[in-house]
């Protein structure tokens, strides 16, 4: 399964993308994050269902420096992605 993530809100500068990277590691889930300009968040997961959906809802609340207001889901072709990288 692959999930494209972006997330809104006071989502940068609170650790988002270093929590995400540690969490997505630990569960086997592949994929990367990055800031994105306009002050988001973008994530990709790729893995075992259950894991991915879990990193998914885990992004809806984040870091505990974050405020998230608004998270958008879009599910994608999966292409074989390896490790996880903050970018």
């Amino acid at each position: 399964m692959r999930k494209r993530v972006v997330v809104h809100g006071r989502v940068q500068g609170v650790f988002f993308r270093d929590s995400t990277r540690q969490r997505a590691q630990a569960a086997g889930v592949t994929g990367w994050v990055a800031n994105r300009p306009g002050g988001t968040v973008e994530a990709v997961f790729e893995g075992d269902a259950e894991a991915v959906e879990a990193l998914v809802r885990w992004m809806h609340e984040g870091p505990g420096g974050a405020d998230v207001e608004r998270v958008e889901v879009d599910e994608e072709e999966p292409e074989g992605l390896t490790g996880f990288e903050v970018r």
